[in-house]
């Protein structure tokens, strides 16, 4: 519990100071992408993702706190700053399972965790949070966000981004959702899973899906994301953290499902 404590930690001496000063004032976008166990390859699925923000010119930190991740160091739960590691020009990442529950104060809220998050890495405007739902459920009470699920062509993945989905929906009232499937672009399989996602968020629980893409987790690094996953996360840059979400002008042609999820 950290209701007691200084954020920063009094008396330890602050490494991302000059930076946070460096960059005050710098905005910085948060993309909560929910952990599926169901999904194989979901590390080559984070990986494209961050790859794409780099190539979209942002400075990328990627906070993995899914159940399958590195646990955090034991450093890293009084510096995070420290556990921050730069894998790749643009890109950082953060082993950082187990490491919200360490910020959850005495309502249930981890929205700390991602105050530190974004106080030790000043520099970065685009941060990904993988986590499992019910952690990011914790960590978005009362901020704007629209939560990219995780699935694939198998109904087991599906159920579980459902599931995901209600949850965030239930817990933050979180009412837009995009969709990342992993699995080969262009296949009439995608058209159908997608379809099926909105009906049951639109259905069931009056939520939208926004927008969807699908990434082959077997691509070459060197081979372009798929266009649609570079306007899914460029519309995700778009959403101001500070503000409700507004409606976007337009979606990611092709695979903007709103209109047809009351079909």
């Amino acid at each position: 519990m950290r209701d007691f404590y200084a954020p920063s930690q009094a008396g330890m001496l602050d490494q991302a100071d000059g930076l946070r000063r460096l960059f005050a004032g710098h905005r910085q976008r948060l993309l909560p992408l929910v952990a599926n166990p169901h999904v194989a390859f979901a590390g080559l699925v984070l990986d494209r993702v961050a790859a794409e923000l780099t190539a979209q010119g942002r400075e990328v930190l990627v906070v993995d706190a899914s159940a399958h991740s590195q646990a955090a160091a034991e450093l890293t739960r009084l510096d995070i700053a420290s556990g921050i590691v730069r894998v790749a020009p643009r890109l950082s990442y953060l082993a950082a399972r187990g490491l919200p529950l360490a910020f959850v104060d005495t309502r249930g809220s981890a929205a700390g965790f991602v105050d530190a998050i974004q106080r030790a890495a000043p520099q970065c405007d685009a941060i990904v949070l993988h986590a499992e739902a019910a952690h990011l459920a914790r960590m978005f009470v009362r901020r704007a966000a629209r939560p990219i699920l995780l699935a694939a062509d198998h109904p087991e993945s599906v159920k579980h981004a459902y599931a995901a989905a209600k949850l965030l929906a239930q817990r933050c009232e979180l009412m837009t959702f995009d969709l990342v499937l992993a699995g080969r672009p262009g296949t009439p399989r995608g058209e159908a899973i997608a379809g099926s996602v909105a009906r049951c968020l639109d259905g069931f629980l009056g939520a939208l899906l926004h927008g969807w893409a699908e990434v082959d987790p077997a691509a070459l690094d060197s081979q372009p994301a798929p266009r649609e996953l570079s306007e899914l996360l460029a519309m995700q840059l778009s959403i101001d953290p500070s503000q409700p979400a507004a409606w976007p002008e337009r979606a990611p042609r092709g695979r903007h499902v709103a209109s047809d999820a009351r079909a």
